[in-house]
C-alpha cells in the first residue's frame, strides 16, 4: 500500500477517535479574552494566559470543535478595569470575535460583567469567586472556583479543631478579599472563636506593622490574610519576622510558587489556599502537568489549571450545543455537570459554582501539600513555630 495511503487512512482512524477533524476550509472560532500580564495581578495572570493557550493548542491536535480550529485572541488588560472593560468592548464590536472568555480575578470579572452581558456573550469565569457578582440577575455569566467565602475556611476549620481560640483577619480594600476576609470571620463565630481584630488595609501598602501591632496585642494564636496582590503576603511575613510577631497559625488566601521562592526557609509551614494541585485525581491532569512543564518551563498554579479546565468546560458546552448560540451555550452549562482537569464543575439557575469546594495546603519542607479536607490530603498538618520565632524549637509538632 501506498504511503500517502496509509498516512490518510492512519488521518481517519485518528479522526474517527475525537469525533471530527478540523476543516481546513473552514474560518477559527475566535474566543477573546483578556489576561493580567502586567501589573500587580500578574502572577496570577500570566499563568492563567498559559493555561488558555495550551488548551487552544490541545483542542486543535483533537481535531477542534464543530470542525473548526480554536484560536484564542487575548490582550494584556494591565491588571486595571478600565482597561478591561475597553478590551472587551473592542474584542466583541472591533475584532467581532465568535465567542469570549473572562479575565483573573473578580475585581476585572465584576468590571466587564456588564459588557459581556449587555452583549449576551456567554462568560465563563475562571477566577473570580465573589459571591455578589452572581448575585446581580446575570445571565451568561458562570463560575468555576469555589466561593470567595470559602477560601480561608481550610485554616479556620483546622483551627478549631485544635481548639485555637482568638482570630485576626486582615484583607486588602478589594472585593474578593474583602468577601473572603468577612466569610472567614463569619465561620470562625459559627466554631465559637473570638475575633480579635477584621481590618482591611488599602491597596499597595508596604508598611503592615501597624496592622500587626494590633494583631499583637489581640494575642491572635491564628491569623488569616486575603489580598489580590500575592505579593502582600510575602511582605507581611516579612514583617512579622521582623517584629518577632508569633502566630500559631498564619493563613492566605492564595498559595502560589513564588511565596516559598521569595521567602525561602520562612514560608515554613505557612498555610494557603489553591483551588487546585498536580495530585489530584481528575481526568487528564497528569498530561495536563507534563505538557505545561514542556510549553513554559515551569510548574502549573491553579490558576493555569483554572483557565485550562474552564476552557474544557466551554469546549464540552459548544460541542453539546453543536453551535455558538448564547442561549443554547447557556442552557448546556446550566445542566453540565463534569470534571475537568481543574475538578469538578456544576452551577446553579445564576451561574454559580455548586461542586468545587478548594483546598488548604502547607509549605513542608519547601515544597506544598495538600493538608485539607482531610480525604484529598496528602500530609498531616504541622503545628510548628514559625522558623523566625523565639518561641523555641521550629521543628517541634503538636
Amino acid at each position: 500500500m501506498m504511503p500517502k495511503l496509509l498516512a490518510l487512512m492512519a488521518l481517519a482512524f485518528a479522526c474517527a477517535a475525537v469525533a471530527a477533524c478540523t476543516d481546513e476550509t473552514q474560518p477559527p472560532i475566535r474566543i477573546g479574552a483578556t489576561m493580567s500580564e502586567t501589573g500587580p495581578y500578574a502572577t496570577q495572570g500570566v499563568p492563567a494566559r498559559n493555561g488558555y493557550l495550551l488548551c487552544q493548542e490541545h483542542i486543535n491536535a483533537q481535531g477542534g470543535v464543530l470542525g473548526r480550529p480554536v484560536e484564542f485572541l487575548i490582550y494584556d488588560d494591565r491588571s486595571d478595569t478600565e482597561t478591561a472593560v475597553a478590551l472587551y468592548e473592542q474584542l466583541i464590536t472591533e475584532d467581532e470575535v465568535d465567542a469570549v472568555m473572562g479575565p483573573y480575578g473578580s475585581t476585572l470579572t465584576e468590571a466587564v460583567a456588564p459588557v459581556t452581558e449587555r452583549h449576551r456573550q456567554v462568560h465563563i469565569s475562571p477566577l473570580a469567586a465573589t459571591t455578589s457578582i452572581w448575585e446581580q440577575g446575570r445571565r451568561y455569566l458562570f463560575m468555576v472556583l469555589p466561593p470567595a467565602e470559602l477560601f480561608l475556611a481550610g485554616l479556620i476549620e483546622m483551627a478549631a479543631e485544635r481548639g485555637l481560640q482568638t482570630l485576626a483577619i486582615i484583607q486588602e480594600d478589594a472585593l474578593f478579599p474583602k468577601a473572603a476576609g468577612s466569610g472567614a470571620v463569619d465561620l470562625a463565630r459559627e466554631k465559637g472563636m473570638e475575633v480579635v481584630l477584621h481590618e482591611t488595609y488599602p491597596s499597595g501598602t508596604q508598611d503592615f506593622s501597624p496592622l500587626l501591632a494590633s494583631v499583637e496585642a489581640g494575642n491572635a494564636q491564628v491569623l488569616g490574610m486575603a489580598a489580590s496582590s500575592l505579593g502582600d503576603f510575602v511582605t507581611v511575613v516579612r514583617q512579622l519576622k521582623d517584629a518577632e510577631i508569633d502566630v500559631a497559625m498564619f493563613g492566605t488566601s492564595g498559595a502560589v510558587a513564588e511565596f516559598q521562592e521569595a521567602l525561602g526557609q520562612d514560608a515554613e509551614f505557612v498555610y494557603g489556599l489553591s483551588a487546585w494541585e498536580p495530585g489530584l485525581p481528575n481526568p487528564g491532569i497528569d498530561e495536563f502537568v507534563a505538557a505545561y512543564r514542556r510549553e513554559f518551563a515551569v510548574e502549573p498554579s491553579f490558576h493555569a489549571a483554572g483557565a485550562y479546565g474552564s476552557c474544557q468546560i466551554f469546549m464540552e458546552a459548544i460541542r453539546r450545543a453543536g453551535s455558538l448560540d448564547a442561549e443554547a451555550l447557556r442552557s448546556e452549562l446550566l445542566s453540565l455537570e463534569t470534571r475537568t482537569v481543574f475538578g469538578d464543575f456544576a452551577v446553579d439557575e445564576r451561574g454559580y459554582q455548586t461542586a468545587n469546594r478548594g483546598l488548604f495546603i502547607q509549605w513542608q519542607d519547601g515544597r506544598k501539600v495538600v493538608v485539607w479536607p482531610p480525604d484529598l490530603a496528602t500530609a498531616q498538618p504541622r503545628f510548628p513555630t514559625p522558623p523566625w520565632s523565639s518561641r523555641g524549637d521550629a521543628g517541634s509538632h503538636d
